[in-house]
C-alpha cells in the first residue's frame, strides 16, 4: 500500500479486510469469551504487559477501544475505573454486557470510524488491546484517541510483534503494508482471521504523528505461569518477540 491518497484497490482492500476481521470476530467471541482469561498467550503473556503499563485507573475515565468479551473491562471497573467499551463485533458486545452488567457504558462502534459518542479530551486513557492490527488507517484511528484523550492522558495499546508477523505469518516483504490471514487454533474451533502487517517504524511514527509522545515501547516475555501451559511457546518467547506493547501521552496543559 502507498503512503499517499488511496486508490480503488485499495480501498477495496481495506472493506474487505474490515469484513474479514469482523466475520472473524464474530466467529470466535464465544470460544474467545470463554477461554482469553485464562488461555497462556492472553491471560500470562500480553495482559501483564498492557498492566504493567497502566497508570493507577482509580477514578480516570476510560475508554476500552475493542474491548472484546469485557475482560479489561472488569478489570478496569474492579481498580475503580469509569469505562466506555467498544468493539465492533455485535457478540462480543453480547459477551461484555453479560460479564460487567450495567457497570459500564458498553457501544458497538468502528474504531476505523470518527468515534461521535466521544467529545473532544473526554478520557483520561484509551486502552487499544490486540485490536490496532485490525485497524487499516492508523493515522485516522490514533488521531482520533489523541482527540478524545485529555492532556496528560495515555494511550495504551498492543499488537503482534512485526517481526513475529514477518518470521510466522509468511509476510513476503516486511516493509509493505499487507493483509494476511492465519489460522487460530486456541478458542475452540479453528478460525480464519486476516490483519494488517505493518513494520515497527509505521506503529512509531503513526503514534507520533498523531500528536503523542511515546513514553515506552515494550517487548515482553511470558510470566513463569506460561511454562505450566505450553513449556514450547513459553521458551519460544523468551527468545523471540511475539506481542508489542506501547505508552504514549497526550502532552499539554
Amino acid at each position: 500500500m502507498t503512503n499517499g491518497p488511496e486508490n480503488r484497490d485499495e480501498r477495496n482492500e481495506r472493506e474487505r479486510g474490515k469484513l474479514l476481521a469482523l466475520a472473524a470476530y464474530e466467529a470466535l467471541a464465544d470460544g474467545f469469551a470463554k477461554h482469553a482469561e485464562t488461555k497462556a498467550h492472553n491471560a500470562y503473556y500480553e495482559k501483564p504487559a498492557m498492566l504493567a503499563l497502566l497508570p493507577d485507573v482509580d477514578g480516570l475515565r476510560v475508554l476500552d477501544a475493542g474491548c472484546g468479551p469485557g475482560i479489561y473491562a472488569e478489570w478496569l471497573l474492579d481498580h475503580g475505573a469509569d469505562a466506555v467499551c467498544v468493539d465492533v463485533s455485535p457478540r462480543m458486545i453480547a459477551h461484555a454486557r453479560d460479564r460487567v452488567g450495567d457497570r459500564a457504558t458498553i457501544l458497538q462502534a468502528d474504531l476505523d470510524a470518527p468515534l461521535e459518542f466521544a467529545s473532544d479530551a473526554e478520557f483520561d486513557l484509551v486502552i487499544a488491546p490486540l485490536v490496532i492490527d485490525y485497524l487499516p488507517d492508523w493515522p485516522a484511528a490514533f488521531a482520533e484517541f489523541h482527540r478524545v484523550l485529555k492532556p496528560g492522558g495515555w494511550f495504551v495499546a498492543s499488537k503482534e510483534h512485526p517481526a513475529s508477523d514477518y518470521t510466522q505469518r509468511h509476510i513476503d516483504d516486511y516493509f509493505e503494508q499487507q493483509l494476511f490471514t492465519a489460522t487460530w487454533k486456541g478458542f475452540g474451533r479453528p478460525v480464519e482471521v486476516s490483519e494488517w502487517h505493518r513494520p515497527l517504524q509505521d506503529l512509531v511514527n503513526a503514534v507520533a504523528g498523531a500528536g503523542f509522545r511515546i513514553e515506552r515501547l515494550v517487548e515482553p516475555r511470558p510470566i513463569p505461569q506460561f511454562e505450566e501451559d505450553d513449556p514450547e511457546d513459553y521458551a519460544k518467547l523468551l527468545r523471540w518477540p511475539g506481542f508489542l506493547c506501547v505508552r504514549a501521552v497526550k502532552d499539554g496543559a
